[in-house]
This record gives structure tokens, C-alpha cells and sequence, in this order.
């Protein structure tokens, strides 16, 4: 199933797919009066915060998966159907947009695809205020990608490929603005997210992504993580793209930097 969508096909098909806008940032506040000020016809605002991942604590990260009882409460809400296409998209080259389609993908929804380039590839009219859709019907059946739990993510980053799509600062440990600790797993490769679009916030060709991981060392078994299972979902769209299939680590950095029995390393 294809990732993404262009702003020529969505306006084709906008009246057939479910259009979802996930406008936030980490400094905040919530996107919603952005959404209200400007959004594409039929959009429904979904928040991040709330929506996309269950409450955050020192022993599950900033952003843990949500209980699939309340995502499907909210997917309805969105008017999520049982077979029609969800197209998801941020202001942000889609860096908040892929926490959506991870997570609806992994609940087993497998038509769902991002926006190339966000809400700045739109070149048509906007709309704005609130929108409302009609209840939706979807059954949402939650495990249908991979993910990686605390425990197994130390035997994975020695025997497999671990992805941090963190800023490399982050990684590097110079700077930690949010989270306990700085630094990385060991083993993992730094791998930042921003590398995989473009200026105009457009994933760049299949074959350069392919051949960007590939020079990370990226072979059958590859996982993700960043600060809190965000920006790694955009870093697994980008390994989709390019013909790899990744699991995610939901807790991320702010869930292993909590554990003090867990090493942390720094430097390249």
C-alpha cells in the first residue's frame, strides 16, 4: 500500500477519503486554533497529545500507545469508516501527521497515506473554524506492525539494526532540552528524521532513502525510536518508502532515560 498522496491526487479524491489534520509541535500549545485559522476542506482536527497516545508517565515516555478502546473511540469520532482511505497531514513536513498513520496503520487500517509535503503542498482554498464528521464504524484490530518493548531493545540495537531519528545533537548527548538524560541507547546509528525530506518537506526518492539507510547499515530487522514515538513514526514511513519494514519503539528515549539501570551513551 502506497505511503503517500499528492496534493493533485488528494483534491481528486477528496470527497472519498476520510482528511485528518494533526497539527502540533513539542513546544506547544496544541495546533487547534492553527487548524481553525486555516485548514483543508474536510479536515477534522485530531490532537496529538490526547488522541494519539495515552497519558504520559516516567515509566511509559512522553507519548505511550494509546488504549486501542479509546483510539477507536476517536478514529469514530474522526468518521473513520471500515474501507475508505484516511489521508493525514500536519504543517510540520508531516513530522507529527506520521504519528496518525502509524498508528491507524497499526490498527490494522491498511489504506492510510500522508500528504507529500503537508498542508504547504496544498495550493487550494482553505477552510476554517471547526469541522465535524459523521460517526464513523471502523473496528480497529491493534499489533498489525511491529513494535519493540523496553526489555527487548538492548539485545535488539546489538543483533539488529536501532534507528535514532532524534535530532543528532540529541543523540550525541550535547543537549537534552526535555527528557531525564542525554545521549543514546548504545548501539543505536543516529539517523535524524529531517534527512529523509526534502526543503519543500517532501520525502525524497525511494531510491535515496533506500540508498541513505542502507549507508546506515539498515538490513532485515530494523527498529526506530526518538524522544517519544513521534518523529520515529516519520523516520518508519520513510523506511517504507524506500522497501523496509521497521518496528517502533513506543517509549522511546523519554521512556529508557527514566530507567536509571540503563546506560546511556553519548558521542557519535
Amino acid at each position: 500500500m502506497a505511503v503517500l498522496i499528492t496534493a493533485a491526487e488528494l483534491r481528486t479524491s477528496l470527497p472519498d477519503v476520510t482528511l485528518l489534520d494533526v497539527r502540533w509541535s513539542l513546544a506547544g500549545p496544541p495546533g487547534r486554533d492553527d487548524y481553525r485559522a486555516g485548514h483543508i476542506p474536510g479536515a477534522v482536527f485530531v490532537d496529538l497529545d490526547t488522541e494519539l497516545a495515552a497519558p504520559p508517565s516516567a515509566a511509559e515516555g512522553r507519548h505511550p500507545l494509546p488504549d486501542p478502546a479509546d483510539l477507536q473511540t476517536a478514529a469514530r469520532r474522526w468518521g473513520v469508516r471500515e474501507g475508505r482511505p484516511v489521508v493525514v497531514y500536519d504543517a510540520t513536513a508531516n513530522l507529527a501527521a506520521a504519528r496518525a498513520w502509524w498508528l491507524l496503520r497499526w490498527a490494522g487500517i491498511a489504506d492510510v497515506r500522508l500528504l507529500d509535503g503537508g498542508l504547504a503542498a496544498w495550493d487550494g482554498e482553505l477552510a476554517t473554524g471547526d469541522e465535524h464528521a459523521a460517526p464513523g464504524d471502523v473496528m480497529l484490530r491493534p499489533g498489525a506492525l511491529p513494535t519493540l518493548e523496553i526489555d527487548d531493545v538492548a539485545a535488539f540495537a546489538r543483533n539488529a539494526t536501532l534507528l535514532d531519528a532524534r535530532a543528532a545533537e540529541r543523540f550525541r548527548g550535547s543537549v537534552e532540552p526535555v527528557d531525564p538524560r542525554a545521549g543514546h541507547i548504545p548501539g543505536a546509528v543516529s539517523a535524524p528524521t529531517s534527512e529523509n525530506v526534502d526543503d519543500a518537506g517532501r520525502f525524497l526518492p525511494a531510491d535515496e532513502l533506500r540508498a541513505r539507510f542502507e549507508a546506515l547499515g539498515a538490513g532485515e530487522r530494523v527498529g526506530v525510536y526518538c524522544g517519544s514515538g513521534v518523529n520515529a513514526t516519520h523516520e518508519i514511513a520513510a523506511l517504507e518508502i524506500a522497501g523496509y519494514d521497521a518496528a517502533l519503539y513506543p517509549g522511546s528515549w523519554s521512556q529508557w532515560s527514566n530507567r536509571a539501570d540503563l546506560p546511556a551513551a553519548t558521542g557519535e
